[in-house]
């Protein structure tokens, strides 16, 4: 009989990142010079995008090294009023770089100097790729001096079949480049999961709070089903002993994390999904309906790590109704190292999106009697 392999670790999920980032391209086969300047275009071409750019420096003087460093330092921090500079010595491995570089849409990348999972190879003599092709995995184009310059046979053998539908431009047709990433940017936009909040043990209400009938059906259901017109997957997040009683009509995520409330069901979510960004819905808000979805998405900025809406009555973003981002799932982790478990904490504490509700009444809360009452009288 064949036996199981035993597993040391849990299989986890894991996120799709490559050397730096989630969407990172190498720019190679020119001087660095050179490919200083066609990052910079490309950089200036996709304003409104979050960017990082990656380079190396072999030639560094002395004199360029910080003083104290010099003296022993191992980690400098300076507010440079324009911007912040941060030097360090030893070096990042994938998994420290993967952590710095994941609030950025794109890295463009000195491919001279360092690998990325998709590049922009560039035909010039003075940088000839012969040796390096083993780097070439996923080009995106290829850019030629000029026009009626044929391509290295080295080439034309390593790219193959690939080669039949590979964009060629001329170095001076930027422009199509950056076309060509802004397509790709919006075409790796995460997809929409939904996550119905509906864990908790309701003990202020003093019964549960999604099994309340607000709409003719009970609220949990009521929420899944508006939340399935616009996401791939819609789920109910509930407490490991809940999923039994949720049905098999409903996809459910049991909490992984215990004893966090909302902030350890988005978590779940992550850890379950950590590719997927998640619209996360609270079965206190009674309020939301298709038109509030309707509007968060459509506000939805994949560049922040959340998206959501101020609440005028408490003069903060509501955590309650938010979409959360792929590179939200680091950030959430990190407040809990730090001993915070906020969903709201993170919101305000982050670079996020917040939307102004058309109608705010939507974001009332219910999770007391007397604000059962308050939202029935309304619903009336």
């Amino acid at each position: 009989m064949k036996q199981n392999k035993h597993r040391k670790h849990a299989k986890t999920a894991k996120a799709n990142f490559g050397n730096f980032g989630r969407m990172e391209i190498a720019i190679m086969g020119t001087p660095c010079s050179e490919i200083k300047k066609i990052a910079q275009r490309l950089i200036e071409d996709l304003n409104g995008f979050n960017i990082a750019y990656v380079d190396a420096d072999h030639k560094t003087e002395k004199e360029d090294v910080p003083v104290h460093m010099n003296s022993g330092a191992n980690f400098i921090y300076t507010n440079k009023i324009k911007f912040n500079r941060i030097d360090f010595a030893g070096s990042l491995d994938k998994f420290e770089r993967n952590r710095l570089f994941n609030e950025f849409d794109l890295v463009l990348v000195n491919g001279n100097h360092f690998e990325a999972a998709m590049q922009i190879v560039i035909v010039d003599d003075r940088k000839p790729l012969e040796k390096k092709l083993e780097k070439i995995k996923h080009p995106i184009a290829i850019l030629r001096q000029n026009d009626d310059d044929f391509l290295p046979k080295y080439l034309e053998d390593h790219l193959g079949k690939e080669l039949d539908i590979q964009p060629i431009y001329n170095i001076n047709e930027l422009s199509k480049v950056s076309g060509l990433i802004h397509d790709l940017l919006l075409m790796n936009v995460p997809g929409l999961n939904g996550l119905v909040l509906a864990g908790g043990k309701s003990e202020r209400m003093g019964k549960d709070k999604g099994l309340i009938d607000y709409h003719g059906i009970p609220q949990r259901s009521y929420l899944y089903h508006i939340l399935e017109n616009f996401t791939e997957n819609t789920y109910i997040s509930c407490r490991p002993e809940q999923v039994d009683e949720m049905g098999s009509e409903y996809l459910t995520i049991p909490d992984s994390i215990s004893g966090l409330g909302p902030f350890g069901a988005i978590i779940s979510a992550f850890r379950a999904f950590p590719n997927r960004a998640w619209i996360v819905v609270a079965c206190d808000l009674p309020l939301v309906n298709e038109g509030t979805i309707m509007e968060l998405i459509d506000g939805r900025n994949p560049s922040k790590i959340a998206s959501t809406f101020y609440n005028p009555e408490t003069k903060f973003p509501e955590p309650l109704i938010t979409i959360w981002e792929p590179k939200a799932y680091p950030a959430l982790l990190h407040f809990l190292s730090l001993g915070y478990s906020c969903p709201r904490k993170v919101l305000i504490n982050s670079n996020t999106e917040v939307l102004k509700a058309t109608d705010a009444t939507a974001l009332l809360n219910a999770n007391s009697p007397d604000e059962y009452e308050k939202v029935m009288q309304l619903l009336k």
